[in-house]
């Protein structure tokens, strides 16, 4: 069975962030570089839930986390 395909802005929703392009240029570029030695979650930025998600969709491989990998490569 093939993992559900999840785009940027669907990440950016269940992050409770805002989701329209401009928003999530903004963000990332308000955000990187996030230094190599941070882990995604552990980024200072995040809210405790929001670190949390970014958390388990990584240890647990979900469906969430080859979109989760690419934030973490887009904030370096």
């Amino acid at each position: 069975m093939e993992k559900p395909f999840h785009r940027f802005t669907e990440l950016f929703v269940q992050l409770g962030l805002p989701s329209e392009s401009e928003n999530i240029q903004v963000f990332l570029e308000k955000h990187r570089p996030l230094h190599e030695a941070i882990l995604l979650e552990d980024a200072p930025f995040w809210s405790t839930a929001q670190a949390t998600l970014l958390r388990e969709e990584i240890i647990l491989d979900a469906d969430w986390a080859e979109i989760v990998d690419q934030l973490n490569k887009d904030l370096r």
